[in-house]
């Protein structure tokens, strides 16, 4: 049957919370060419595949702000931990370090080398990057950025210091041909050895291109614990010297001495918001995880290692018990474990709830996708807010829930015609059981996927259906469209 009531996918029966915070109503949604065409009562029609979401959630596919998925759209472009958990599009490119542009043959320093596919797999190009994703398709969209680590360690051979104003100029030229590839920002991790050098003034004359693009600056400020405000500030200082939007990467507060401090950084935060484009995000959990450091003040508290290339039998032990069976120091057990990445214990749970509860948060899972016992947020992040946050918790209700992983996230990173169910926008879609979604994967056992999830449709096309992959990959990278 062909015609106008004919389409090429037909979700009957289920409640439409469309990402835009309206209250749930009741529809079917039909998909043609890639596209929602129609929303409503669909009695009558017919389409090549059906699903029944009678007593389901129907949602836009949810949209991770925060991944470090680079080089497994590559490796592993089924990508399950994000289209298990609903997850439709992943923003790459975070923490000021992307799998683009890398310096050929070169020894890369952590936490760059966790996204590093060897010195023969490099891509020397931000272009080349995103070209190689749209030969090969990955089962998700792709928001990339490209990462203000990987520009200096092209320009740069001495990562201790500044950069000279001719070497700022050179990352700048870096930086536009990313733009002018498709990146949508540029991130910074000062927070880490190969940035923690770079000053103020440096990342301000390395940005410049942002501002005529409009492109955001992204910003793992360089402090989360005693001096957290500080860091906060100077992102907006970046953002105002620049003219451009920030964002604050996974918000948080860490150790115990800082528990509480979110009151103060929302308050400013919010406060800022009236005076610049301002955003943010976090994951919903008390444990960060990032590469396993080396300095002694920041391996205090409970670690457990999540990734070693050098010792792989020793992923999911504590840092202390490994010290203690070698008969060395935290620091000394760290430098033998290289390179590797950890699980650091050292959130306050009402910290977490209250930024979450922020309403302009978005919702990023900051998964790193190395090794067998991951964080488990790389798993399980966007069910588990649905679920322990939102249904069980009552932090928000289900509307803001979806929001803030749809249709807030596609208007900061300006993704138009997704993020919401809407005739005429992109078929990304979720479908799940708002009263049995939960995430499964958890410390002991990160990876496994969440419960509740019915249907993922990427682009018109069904991806995880009951459980099961489709092994579809109908991605696109979601290219920033050049300022005229």
């Amino acid at each position: 049957m062909t015609g106008t009531n004919h389409y090429d996918l037909l979700i009957r029966g289920g409640t439409v919370i469309d990402g835009t915070r309206r209250p749930r109503f009741a529809a079917d949604v039909a998909v043609r060419g890639g596209r929602i065409a129609a929303v409503g009562d669909l009695r009558g029609c017919t389409a090549a595949q059906t699903i029944d979401a009678t007593g389901r959630i129907v949602a836009p596919g949810f949209i991770d702000s925060h991944t470090h998925d680079d080089q497994a759209l590559i490796s592993e472009p089924d990508v399950p931990f994000k289209i298990s958990q609903g997850v439709t599009t992943v923003v790459t490119g975070n923490c000021g370090i992307s799998a683009a542009p890398l310096r050929p043959g070169a020894e890369l320093p952590m936490p760059l080398k966790l996204l590093d596919a060897g010195g023969g797999g490099r891509f020397t190009t931000f272009r080349a990057y995103l070209d190689a994703l749209e030969a090969l398709p990955p089962a998700v969209n792709v928001v990339p950025m490209v990462g203000h680590t990987n520009l200096r360690t092209i320009v740069m051979d001495d990562l201790d210091r500044p950069a000279t104003p001719d070497e700022a100029a050179a990352m700048r030229a870096l930086l536009e041909e990313a733009l002018a590839a498709g990146a949508v920002g540029m991130s910074t991790g000062t927070y880490y050895p190969p940035a923690a050098a770079a000053t103020t003034d440096e990342v301000i004359a390395v940005s410049r291109p942002l501002a005529a693009r409009r492109a955001l600056y992204v910003a793992h400020i360089r402090n989360e614990a005693d001096r957290c405000m500080e860091a906060v500030e100077e992102t907006f200082q970046i953002g105002r010297e620049v003219g451009t939007p920030v964002l604050l990467s996974h918000h948080k507060h860490m150790r115990q001495a800082n528990f509480g401090k979110s009151v103060a950084t929302l308050r400013r935060i919010e406060e800022e918001m009236r005076c610049q484009c301002v955003s943010l995000d976090c994951y919903p959990y008390t444990a960060s995880s990032t590469m396993l450091h080396l300095d002694e003040e920041r391996l205090q508290g409970r670690i457990t290692i999540a990734s070693s290339e050098a010792h792989p039998e020793l992923q999911g032990k504590d840092l202390q018990d490994i010290a203690d069976a070698w008969g060395v120091s935290r620091v000394e057990a760290s430098r033998r474990l290289q390179p590797a990445s950890a699980i650091y214990y050292s959130m306050d749970e009402a910290d977490v709830q209250r930024i979450l509860a922020f309403e302009p948060t978005m919702v990023g899972s900051d998964g790193i996708p190395t090794g067998e016992r991951p964080h488990p947020r790389l798993w399980g992040t966007f069910p588990r807010v649905l679920g322990r946050y939102s249904r069980d918790i009552g932090l928000f209700p289900l509307e803001t829930a979806v929001w803030k992983m749809t249709g807030l996230t596609a208007q900061v990173f300006g993704l138009e015609g997704r993020g919401a169910i809407t005739e005429g926008h992109r078929a990304d879609i979720t479908v799940f059981d708002a009263q049995t979604v939960r995430d499964v994967a958890d410390y002991d056992n990160p990876v496994a996927p969440a419960e509740g999830i019915d249907a993922v449709v990427v682009n018109g096309v069904v991806a995880y259906l009951h459980g099961t992959h489709t092994r579809a990959r109908s991605g696109q990278v979601l290219r920033r469209t050049p300022v005229l």
